[in-house]
C-alpha cells in the first residue's frame, strides 16, 4: 500500500511541546508515533525552517531537534509554487499578513501531497478554507485534492 505523503506545518511541530494545551500536544504526540511506524512520507519546506528559526533561541532548538529525529523531506519552493501563493492571495483566501499559510497550501499542492498536517484552524484547517483552495488549484489545473486536517484525523492515538 501506498504511503501517504503528508505536509507538516509549524504548527504541528510547536504543539509537540505545548504543555499549555495538553490534549493536542497528547494528540501530536500520537500522531508522530504513527510516523515512527513508517505509514506516512513526511514533508516540510523552507517555510517552515523559516519560521522554526524565528521562534526564541530555546524552542528553536527544540524544534529542530525534533525535526532532525523526524527527518521529514525539504520540499523545493518553486516558481510554480509561488504563483500559486499570489492566486490565493488575490482571491483573498489568506489575509495579506498571513502569506507563510497560503505557502505552505501552494507548496503542497505542487508537490501532489495528499494533505497538510497543522493545528491553524482560522486559516487552514477547516471546511471553507479546504474548499477556497481547492477551488483555485482546480481553476489552475491542480486535479489532485488536497486535504487539510488536523493530527487528529491522522493519528492512531487514542486517549
Amino acid at each position: 500500500m501506498r504511503k501517504l505523503k503528508l505536509y507538516l506545518d509549524t504548527s504541528v511541530w510547536n504543539f509537540f511541546f505545548a504543555d499549555d494545551a495538553p490534549e493536542k500536544r497528547d494528540i501530536t504526540k500520537g500522531f508522530f508515533d504513527s510516523i515512527k511506524e513508517d505509514i506516512y512520507e513526511i514533508f516540510i519546506s523552507e517555510i517552515v525552517i523559516r519560521e522554526i528559526n524565528n521562534a526564541p533561541a530555546p524552542k528553536r532548538k527544540i524544534l529542530f531537534d525534533l525535526v532532525n529525529e523526524y527527518v521529514p523531506v525539504e520540499l523545493e519552493v518553486t516558481e510554480e509554487a509561488n504563483e500559486l501563493t499570489e492566486f490565493y492571495m488575490e482571491r483573498n483566501i489568506i489575509p495579506k499578513g498571513k502569506k507563510d499559510d497560503a505557502f505552505h497550501v501552494a507548496i503542497a499542492t505542487v508537490h501532489e501531497m495528499d494533505a497538510i498536517i497543522t493545528w491553524n484552524y482560522q486559516h487552514l484547517a477547516n471546511l471553507r478554507k479546504s474548499e477556497l483552495f481547492n477551488g483555485v488549484n482546480l481553476e489552475r489545473g491542480y486535479t489532485k485534492r488536497l486535504e487539510i486536517v488536523t493530527p487528529m484525523e491522522v493519528s492512531s492515538y487514542e486517549s
